[in-house]
């Protein structure tokens, strides 16, 4: 399927692409759900383990995503 979007990779437009096949090639060990990115596998994996690498050198709060550590820094 084409949907006129342009990629500057070939990469990029791999992933992409996957949005309209439903291609799901990563997935969970733990309870085999698939996910399109391997970013989206690792999120669900910090959920599943409570695992929340990611600190505010701040505040010392702690995120299970970098973008969520990205946007409470800018709320300081």
């Amino acid at each position: 399927p084409r949907c006129g979007k342009r990629f500057h990779t070939t990469s990029s437009l791999l992933v992409h692409q996957r949005i309209h096949t439903d291609e799901m090639p990563f997935h969970c060990p733990d309870c085999g759900k698939g996910f399109n990115r391997s970013s989206h596998l690792i999120t669900h994996q910090c959920i599943l383990t409570r695992e929340r690498p990611y600190k505010c050198p701040e505040r010392g709060k702690n995120f299970s995503q970098s973008s969520t550590l990205t946007q409470h820094q800018l709320r300081h």
